[in-house]
């Protein structure tokens, strides 16, 4: 079967992964996709040199999603995509990170499939490998960590899932979405057993321009976020392996300043 990228096949989607958000990550796949397109419908945190890819005539189309507000409810885009597919457009549907990762392109494959539309996937680097390897934080490690796991942080009945088993000795585990919860998390997390002591890492804005990643205890996860202001686009990182990181030691820098405070 010929590539859905082959320019002479009209009317199709190209579900595209844009990474983490510095341009530099995408796949040399995905921007062969961009140039080809007639329509990208991206996301709202898409880095504007990422769009700059795809040819001046093609219509750009944002259906941003913040925090209990929508641009576009999912029914709207799927039929938005469906329509500009059904009119011979080659669209791109332009997602941060991996499309598969949190992205609900799963969702957007059935609906398309069930159009009786074509649709192919191209892979992105997920928010959880960008900003780690850009934090030096190996999410596996002979010595400390044998398992991942990603879970979202912002859904509805956070207390009533069930993460035993996610994080502690031996595992990592990574949390999108979570910044606003923090305190729910690190609560939920101590509640089913997860020591208190156990290093966390928040990654803001990762591989994007004023990034940052801190370090400090479960514990303290949710007094750190309000502390240090932190803000989305981020993620958290649950493990022994965070003490491998870059990531500042927030705690220890307090103590410091305390410290300095006494002398």
């Amino acid at each position: 079967m010929a590539s859905l990228l082959d320019p002479s096949a009209r009317g199709r989607v190209i579900l595209v992964g844009a990474g983490p958000g510095d341009p530099g990550l995408l796949t040399l796949k995905a921007v062969e996709a961009l140039r080809s397109c007639d329509v990208v419908v991206h996301d709202g945190l898409i880095d504007p040199r990422v769009l700059d890819y795809a040819p001046e005539h093609a219509q750009r189309i944002s259906v941003a999603k913040k925090r209990a507000r929508h641009t576009l409810p999912q029914e709207a885009i799927n039929a938005l995509i469906i329509a500009h597919v059904r009119a011979g457009s080659i669209v791109v549907r332009l997602k941060g990170g991996d499309p598969f990762v949190f992205g609900r392109g799963g969702e957007e494959v059935e609906e398309v499939r069930a159009a009786g539309l074509p649709v192919e996937v191209i892979p992105g680097v997920s928010a959880a490998l960008g900003c780690a390897a850009e934090a030096m934080l190996p999410l596996t490690h002979r010595d400390w960590s044998s398992a991942v796991s990603f879970v979202a942080g912002q859904c509805k009945g956070l207390s009533e899932q069930n993460w035993s088993g996610l994080a502690g000795k031996g595992r990592t585990l990574v949390i999108y979405m979570g910044v606003a919860n923090a305190d729910a998390i690190a609560d939920k997390l101590m509640a089913d057993g997860v020591d208190p002591a156990l290093p966390v890492a928040i990654i803001e804005k990762g591989t994007l321009p004023g990034h940052r990643a801190l370090r400090t205890l479960l514990a303290d996860l949710g007094d750190m976020v309000a502390r240090e202001t932190v803000e989305s686009p981020a993620i958290i990182v649950v493990g022994e392996v965070v003490v491998l990181s870059d990531a500042e030691n927030r705690l220890a820098t307090l103590a410091a300043q305390a410290e300095a405070l006494k002398a």
